[in-house]
């Protein structure tokens, strides 16, 4: 068993983890609306829809010949103005997938050279990210910036492998409710802010280098932050045991004890739900939670003609209710009840979507969408820490995301393809009927660890102290 951490320094990590995470998530959300007016910049420049322009070869043109191909495919025409969703989704994924692919290395990384030295790794690809941003003047280097940050952006699983370290089974389920509050946060407040940098144009040749600009100065702060604030939380390299022997307490006999010795040996894991088991209701549960996160505008645009106005204010009401959620409701329940009540709340989310007929209904499926948002994930990676010990957290919670992102970036892929095939309503009915199967992974296969029990019971002897 490792040494409790003490409740002052897992205070100042919990808050060293908050802040840099917010700053993260908020210099990661910038680009989100951008999107759509940063690609149609790169397509006017590169392959201009102007049948009297000249012919361009150049990286851009090649990919919407591609993506075009793939229009053509489907009985139901698809109109030009959905190009741009098109290449944006396609970016999504690749960002997606590369994650799959990084994930595990960089947890399997920190659980052998430690999480800070991680965290800062990956910071210094996040700001070679960010900086290729700044100068992408053309849609090749824009794109390299998305495929180093894909392959480096290691920060969210490893704050919560940091949040693990630093906290007991009772105090689980709240810190990793904390971290998905950072989400809710950024999702809510990011957006907006980069949608108003990008009003601002300070260089010609790239119009959101401004939006970049300020993004890349919150990665920098926080990479600053981290390596004067973050200390190293694994305990294998924090927590020393005592040299086996006689035991002296002279000065000079204390000298000659080992400098670093080897930590305690983790203590074995009784595992109540396989890896495995975890790992594939992560994907199965992205791959279509994301399919109808990604499928949203285009359904808004059909039924209600939103404009990129209105998709902000919605998926702002949307980050506003997760929030609250999160720290008021998610923080205290077990981890398994969590993802139980998130995944029926997408279920109904998907009934709802396929049948909406006006606004009220949309946005009762948002607030839908805001219970899965502000429970499931959380919830996925308090399970997977309980049945992980604390040499391999990194490792199990890093497979765990890549999983995860594999789901998402398959899921817009395959909901959109069936969309556009078969309607709304089957897409959404085929959805419902994929979530109902991830329900009774929840319900029937998952089960309840017995570190996460006793979180319920300390919480309510806690409860009980408050009211004497």
């Amino acid at each position: 068993m490792t040494t409790p951490v003490e409740p002052a320094t897992r205070k100042r990590v919990l808050k060293v983890i908050f802040i840099s995470l917010l700053l993260d998530l908020i210099s990661f959300t910038f680009i989100l609306p951008l999107f759509p007016k940063l690609l149609e910049f790169y397509r006017n420049v590169e392959a201009p829809l102007d049948p009297a322009a000249p012919p361009s070869k150049t990286l851009l043109s090649s990919v919407l010949g591609y993506l075009n191909a793939y229009k053509a495919s489907f009985a139901r025409p698809i109109d030009s103005r959905y190009d741009i969703v098109l290449l944006g989704g396609a970016l999504g994924s690749l960002f997606s997938l590369l994650q799959a692919i990084a994930s595990p290395i960089i947890g399997h990384f920190s659980d052998r050279y430690g999480r800070r030295t991680a965290l800062l790794l990956s910071m210094t690809g996040n700001i070679l990210s960010v900086l290729l941003w700044v100068m992408a003047t053309d849609f090749r280097t824009f794109l390299a910036s998305r495929i180093v940050g894909g392959l480096s952006e290691g920060n969210v699983q490893l704050a919560t492998a940091i949040a693990t370290d630093i906290s007991d089974p009772s105090k689980r389920g709240s810190t990793m409710a904390l971290i998905g509050a950072c989400f809710s946060i950024a999702f809510t407040f990011g957006p907006a802010l980069g949608a108003w940098l990008s009003s601002f144009s300070t260089v010609a040749a790239n119009p959101f280098a401004t939006a970049a600009g300020v993004s890349l100065t919150l990665i920098v702060v926080e990479t600053l932050y981290l390596y004067f604030c973050l200390p190293e939380t694994l305990p294998a390299l924090t927590q020393k045991t005592e040299p086996t022997g006689t035991q002296v307490s002279s000065t000079k006999s204390e000298e000659k004890k080992p400098a670093t010795t080897p930590t305690t040996k983790p203590t074995a894991v009784q595992r109540t739900n396989s890896h495995f088991l975890l790992n594939f209701t992560h994907f199965s549960f992205l791959l279509f939670f994301s399919g109808m996160e990604f499928s949203l505008p285009f359904m808004t645009y059909d039924l209600f003609a939103y404009d990129s106005a209105k998709n902000g204010r919605l998926l702002g009401f949307v980050g506003l209710i997760a929030s609250l959620l999160q720290g008021g409701v998610t923080r205290r329940l077990p981890p398994l009840l969590s993802v139980r009540i998130g995944v029926i709340a997408c279920l109904l989310a998907f009934i709802m979507l396929g049948r909406i007929t006006s606004v009220l209904g949309l946005y009762g499926a948002a607030a839908l969408l805001a219970t899965t948002s502000a429970t499931v994930v959380t919830g996925l990676n308090a399970l997977s820490s309980f049945e992980s010990h604390e040499g391999e957290r990194g490792g199990k919670l890093g497979m765990l995301r890549s999983w995860g992102q594999l789901g998402r970036g398959l899921g817009p892929v395959l909901f959109t393809s069936i969309y556009w095939w078969a309607g709304r309503e089957v897409a959404y009915g085929i959805g419902a009927l994929g979530m109902s199967w991830v329900a009774l992974l929840v319900m029937y296969a998952l089960k309840t660890p017995p570190g996460s029990e006793r979180v319920r019971k300390e919480g309510h002897v806690a409860e009980e102290k408050k009211e004497l």
